[in-house]
Formats: C-alpha cells, sequence, structure tokens
C-alpha cells in the first residue's frame, strides 16, 4: 500500500486552518466588552460659608458646566446644606456626587459606611468663637457656666471646640454647654442673648460683630494652629467609572480659587447674591478670617488623621481610619 505524501505547503496551510479555526467563536457568540454609563447629571453639595466660595463661584460662571461638557455632563446642579453632617447623609443616601464638606463629618459617614474619598482641600481654619459683648473674656477658664452655639456634634467645629475645652481642663456640656444648631440660629440666638457665644465659620462671625452683638475672642488656628477646615469630597462611583471627570473637578475648583484671590471684591458679591449674606459681612469676614484656602490634600493628611483620633476619643466614631479610608491623594498629583 502507498503512503499518501502531502506537500509541504499544504501541510502548512491545514494547520492554519484548523488553529484559526480553534480560535473563532460563531458568530453573535463574542463576550461584550463592559460600557460605562456617562454621567448626564453631576450633583455638588456645600454650605454657606466662605470657607467654599469656589464652588459658588464656579457655579455662578458656569465653569462647572463647560468644564465638564466635554467628558458628557449635561447638567451641573448644586444643593445647599447648613453644617457637614446632614450634608454627608445626603452623600450617604447617594443624593450627592461631589461635596464640599468639613473633614470631621467626612470621617463620621466614612467609619459608618460611607463610599467615597478625600480629593483635594478647599480651606484651612476660617472659623472665629464670639461672644457677648456684656461678657468678659480673660481666657478658656472664663468660658466655665456658659453655653457656646456651634456645628451639630461630628462637624469640623464642634470637633475643634471639644478638643480646645478638653485640652484647656474644661470639660463640654459639664463646664461649658455646647448647643448644636444651624448657623443661622446660632446668629439669632446670640442676638436675641439666647446663648453666650457662638463658634462658626466667617462670615456668620462678622454678621455678629457688625451688628455690635458680639466680639471675636479666640480665632480656630489659635485653638488648633493650621488645622484643616473643608475637604473636597467624590463618590467612589466616580472615582472607579469616571477618573477623567474627577481630575477636571480637581482643576476647575483651583480656578474658582484663583480667580476670587484676584478679585474678592465681585467674588464676595457673588457669595452675597447666592446666599442672601449681607455684602458688606462677606467683604468684613474676607479680611478679618484667619483661614486660607487650600487645594493640595497632600499638607492635610496628617491633621485629618488626627481628627480621626481626636473623634474616636470623642466616641463619635467606633473606630480610627487609616490614611487609606479616607483619602485618594492620586488626583491631585495628575490634575
Amino acid at each position: 500500500m502507498k503512503t499518501m505524501k502531502i506537500p509541504a505547503i499544504a501541510l502548512v496551510a491545514i494547520v492554519l486552518l484548523l488553529v484559526t479555526a480553534g480560535c473563532t467563536q460563531p458568530t453573535g457568540t463574542t463576550t461584550p466588552v463592559p460600557t460605562v454609563a456617562p454621567i448626564k447629571e453631576l450633583r455638588i453639595g456645600y454650605q454657606p460659608s466662605t470657607h467654599q466660595m469656589a464652588e459658588i463661584t464656579a457655579m455662578a460662571k458656569g465653569w462647572w458646566q463647560e468644564d465638564l461638557a466635554p467628558f458628557g455632563v449635561v447638567n451641573v446642579t448644586d444643593k445647599v446644606f447648613p453644617s457637614g453632617p446632614p450634608e454627608m447623609q445626603a452623600m450617604l443616601a447617594g443624593e450627592l456626587d461631589v461635596a464640599y464638606v468639613g473633614a470631621a463629618p467626612v470621617l463620621s459617614a466614612l467609619a459608618t459606611g460611607l463610599d467615597a474619598k478625600i480629593v483635594a482641600g478647599v480651606n484651612t481654619q476660617g472659623s472665629d468663637l464670639v461672644v457677648r459683648n456684656d461678657i468678659i473674656y480673660t481666657g478658656p477658664q472664663s468660658l466655665s457656666g456658659r453655653t457656646i452655639a456651634t456645628f451639630p456634634p461630628g462637624s469640623i467645629q464642634d470637633t475643634v471646640l471639644r478638643d480646645w475645652l478638653k485640652k484647656n481642663n474644661l470639660t463640654p456640656d459639664k463646664d461649658v454647654f455646647i448647643k448644636g444648631m444651624t448657623p443661622g440660629d446660632a446668629v439669632t440666638a446670640i442676638l436675641a442673648g439666647k446663648v453666650d457665644g457662638i463658634f462658626l465659620p466667617t462670615p456668620s462671625p462678622s454678621t455678629v460683630v457688625n451688628q455690635g452683638k458680639g466680639k471675636v475672642v479666640v480665632q480656630s488656628g489659635e485653638m488648633y494652629p493650621n488645622h484643616t477646615c473643608c475637604v473636597l469630597v467624590v463618590s467612589g462611583k466616580l472615582i472607579r467609572e469616571h477618573p477623567e471627570i474627577v481630575r477636571e473637578i480637581i482643576k476647575t475648583n483651583d480656578k474658582a480659587v484663583a480667580w476670587n484671590q484676584q478679585n474678592l471684591d465681585e467674588a464676595a458679591q457673588i457669595y452675597s447674591t447666592k446666599t442672601g449674606a449681607s455684602l458688606a459681612d462677606v467683604k468684613a469676614s474676607l479680611t478679618e478670617w484667619d483661614g486660607s484656602w487650600a487645594s493640595d490634600p497632600n499638607v492635610i493628611v496628617e491633621p485629618v488623621l488626627e481628627y480621626a483620633k481626636i473623634q474616636y476619643e470623642l466616641g463619635f466614631i467606633k473606630k480610627p481610619l487609616t490614611k487609606e479610608e479616607i483619602f485618594d491623594l492620586t488626583f491631585y498629583q495628575k490634575a
């Protein structure tokens, strides 16, 4: 019997055919590549404080919409909150994608499961302790028996005030009584003589001083030197699915900060129009505060970790938080 001989070139062709056939799938069986849905609406939370003027300026100038449109964002909306704790409750409920908020409320929210990270700073310091004119202030001990209104427990102001009192051998809610209020209610309370003092972010202290109802006795930088106040927080979903939008948010914030610094009077007018605050009070607060707008999150890591320790000691959170649980520092570096 004769053995069939296949030419070498034909043998190569057969092998290639078999390999190709084994590596292809019938039409219609290819696994689809997952796609990420575009962000049609970006929702930003903020508070009525000059600490967060960059958000307000960027919205008034149309920069949020203009800068994010190339990334598919159709509409940018913002919502005001009286303080950080309710703002973080809204973010926990999935109602916000981005938040301008004090660092302390973020920690409380992260400790209870918030899927988000701090990606940039917003401002440092910038809150004042104001007491009624009839009160003689000679130092922390002279506040014994007094009632101070500030933001609710878990806020940055509440955290700084309680820590300062403890460091001066005063027990919060025993030696000095602390009332958690909205800024509007706190200002109304001191104007009516219902509380002895307030500890609030600008421009609220200027409102009381300008009405002749109080005097600034301590600025927050004296209580806690170089302390971080507000930060920029974005949702974990936004970080994972749209990192390019996160980078653009940081750039837009920086642009608004630079514009505010060069155009303080117009920035004050924009803020006054948006919030209803007295223009004179806003302008005064910008010259009298001890704060500054600052974006770099790398310089706030240690202060925020210290807040986490303080909040743990105060019982506001049940476990200390790590740097990795709080921050994503990669976006600022890239932005």
